[in-house]
């Protein structure tokens, strides 16, 4: 996959552009676009700051900070990804770490290579 469009979305995230990483994202990928919301569903561990329902396909993060960390947003549409094409949601927290490191990985060299 082309590295410049994964570090255009993880740029869109950190620049505080969320959805439209999302909507890039899903496009790409051939998904829907997930809704995406601050606050976590009630009952969710504290250490959370992030987390996917596949019942509603939102994406839910802790507050309005954490929209804007590229790791979150892309970990959790991972978990939106997987389920609409396996229809699977369990075991998949390594998948959706190396999916979000991949993405930043990209970042850090454009932004490397680019001298900032």
């Amino acid at each position: 996959m082309d590295p410049k469009f994964k570090a255009v979305v993880v740029w869109l995230v950190a620049n505080g552009n969320a959805e439209k990483a999302l909507e890039v994202l899903a496009k790409h990928y051939g998904v829907t676009v997930p809704k995406l919301k601050v606050g976590l569903p009630k009952g969710r561990k504290r250490n959370s700051v992030g987390t996917y329902d596949n019942r509603s396909k939102t994406i839910a993060v802790l507050d309005s900070d954490t929209l804007k960390q590229p790791f979150v947003i892309l970990h959790e549409f991972y978990h939106h990804l997987r389920t609409n094409i396996r229809q699977e949601h369990k075991g998949t927290e390594k998948g959706a770490d190396a999916f979000a490191r991949d993405y930043i990985q990209a970042y850090n060299i454009a932004a490397k290579a680019s001298g900032k």
